[in-house]
């Protein structure tokens, strides 16, 4: 049997810098956030505590086309509920924070 001489393939250099960029994400602060005009307008509406079919009643739509904002906003802006939704719109300016004491 003859003998096989295996030389090691040199793995590529990892500097700390690399491996902080690798694993620091940007995050979705750093993101621009869009919302149209109907969905600040719901968006809106449910900060001042009115449900979907109160929403829909005021905007002249269906339940239906409401909650299907709201799932546009909730996607938009990464939450998973109302309060959520208020707290990072007010943060990132999308909507004012007196929005919700307004009669």
């Amino acid at each position: 049997m003859a003998a096989v001489s295996v030389t090691p393939t040199p793995m590529p250099a990892i500097t700390r810098r690399s491996v902080n960029s690798a694993i620091i994400a940007p995050s979705s602060e750093d993101q621009i956030v869009k919302l149209t005009k109907r969905e600040i307008e719901v968006l809106t509406l449910v900060v001042q505590g009115n449900a979907s079919k109160e929403v829909a009643d005021r905007l002249f739509v269906s339940k239906r086309t409401v909650d299907f904002h709201l799932a546009n906003i909730y996607d938009k802006l990464h939450v998973s509920n109302r309060v959520q939704a208020f707290r990072r719109a007010t943060r990132l300016g999308l909507i004012p924070y007196e929005a919700q004491f307004v009669d």
